[in-house]
């Protein structure tokens, strides 16, 4: 088996819009995601794309929008020779009451069946508790972005403090 991070999209990966990221314009990458996945990459996790995105079934956001910014995402990581493994979303509302929506543990789960990942070997890394429920209801370990910090900093001090 191996081992992942999970990664929140947005607030993590980008900057995150109150109104949604509804189409690839407003999608924003912070700085430095690349070293941040290389990083991880480099010390044998799997990198994994967890995220909800209720704009969909919110009729604010189209699949193949939805598609089109995540394949904006993987052409920029390409371009810095590294990429996710995999993208999972969520198109759901709170009120649908799903398994795939985060905190509930559906998408690292079905990622885990997908990829054989041992998830007690496994982190999730998110800016909200939803993030870490999920990762704690699926058996991995939650860890919270904290304000102003950016991936890159939390990764470089997982790492070097050897916590993982």
């Amino acid at each position: 088996m191996t081992k992942a991070i999970f990664l929140d999209r947005d607030g993590v990966i980008n900057q995150e819009r109150k109104d949604y990221v509804k189409n690839i314009e407003e999608f924003v990458i912070f700085e430095n995601i690349h070293d941040a996945i290389t990083l991880i990459k480099n010390h044998n996790f799997l990198v994994i794309l967890i995220t909800n995105q209720s704009a969909v079934n919110r009729k604010l956001l189209t699949i193949e929008n939805l598609d089109k910014i995540h394949e904006k995402l993987q052409n920029y990581l390409k371009m810095h020779n590294t990429s996710f493994d995999g993208v999972y979303f969520c198109p759901h509302m709170p009120n649908e009451n799903c398994n795939c929506r985060k905190p509930k543990p559906g998408l690292i789960i079905k990622a885990k069946n997908d990829f054989k990942i041992d998830l007690s070997q496994s982190f999730m890394i998110g800016d909200s508790q939803t993030d870490v429920q999920a990762a704690e209801s699926a058996g991995c370990k939650g860890i919270l972005l904290k304000q102003n910090q950016t991936l890159l900093e939390l990764v470089v001090d997982l790492f070097e403090s050897e916590k993982i």
